[in-house]
């Protein structure tokens, strides 16, 4: 190329018409860093599950704990204002209650959350008191509430030592259950969108999600189904069809609850929760699968316990 043509063709780079290489795909993620952030934090809570299980829970709430609040930041922008104090105590309670004493506490945290959320709001204004007690209990059940349910394998597997180890050393049952939960959310989230990415033309909700395709759906449930048959025998020792069975509900639940946050975001005018998390936004971003995975998977593993 010649210097005559070179210069257009800066100027054109210059002006974003002939973008230099991106590490982001037509997909819209930052692929190297949100493989980083993701495998951190998939080693993090699996580390915590496995041999620390107190720190599970605790980590657990953390991540709770931000995703509330960038629910908080994003309805106050859009004129909402949620009673945080209460919401984040219930948010803090909840995970805790679950692990240390089974469905009935997370049951009664749920309660008298929502009761504090009421009697905060009762003290200020009237003015967008109903928008506001609305936003604060919907906002306890769709995060800390779902959330916690993926403690409740570990309260009934028994409780742990002080320090938050399992007795003997052992790693039981439940804690495998919550590692296989959180490892087909993981499958669904990765082979759909390698497969989306690369394949997908369809989209399955082009109002509410335009880059979700049933092509990327079609990925992560042949993904699922491959993790979920080698986990069922290898670390559940159950028969190879309940793997199919867990994979094709907790797929089912983890884009249930990626296209719900996608409504709420699309309902609030914005893109991300946050960029707290390079390559993937804010911790919402990350958690609207698990949301809706954790109690799906209760349920599931109720129904496959005589296998």
């Amino acid at each position: 190329m010649s210097q005559a043509e070179q210069a257009p063709a800066q100027r054109a780079r210059t002006r974003g018409k002939l973008p230099r290489s991106n590490p982001t795909p037509k997909a819209g993620r930052n692929l190297p860093a949100a493989t980083v952030v993701g495998l951190a934090m998939l080693i993090a809570v699996l580390c915590g599950l496995l041999f620390l299980p107190l720190g599970f829970v605790a980590i657990t709430t953390t991540f709770a704990v931000f995703g509330v609040w960038e629910i908080f930041r994003a309805l106050e922008a859009n004129g909402t204002r949620m009673p945080i104090v209460p919401v984040m105590t219930g948010t803090v309670a909840m995970p805790f209650a679950a692990y240390f004493g089974g469905l009935e506490s997370l049951l009664f945290a749920m309660l008298l959350s929502c009761v504090a959320v009421l009697l905060w709001r009762s003290v200020e204004s009237a003015a967008g008191s109903a928008n506001s007690i609305f936003a604060g209990v919907f906002t306890l059940g769709w995060v800390p509430f779902f959330i916690s349910f993926a403690a409740l394998p570990l309260h009934a597997s028994g409780a742990a030592t002080p320090l938050g180890l399992w007795p003997g050393g052992t790693v039981p049952h439940g804690a495998w259950e919550v590692a296989v939960m959180l490892l087909l959310v993981v499958s669904n989230d990765t082979f759909g969108y390698l497969v989306g990415a690369s394949l997908g033309k369809h989209p399955m909700a082009p109002k509410i999600s335009p880059k979700k395709s049933w092509e990327g759906f079609a990925g992560s449930i042949a993904g699922a189904i491959l993790i979920g048959v080698l986990a069922s025998i290898f670390l559940l020792d159950k028969p190879w069809w309940v793997g199919v069975v867990l994979a094709v509900g907790l797929v089912a639940a983890s884009t249930a609850g990626d296209l719900a946050e996608s409504m709420v975001k699309r309902e609030l005018g914005i893109k991300d929760m946050s960029s707290i998390l390079p390559g993937h936004g804010g911790v919402m971003d990350r958690l609207d699968s698990i949301v809706f995975a954790s109690p799906v998977a209760i349920v599931l593993y109720g129904f496959v316990a005589g296998a």
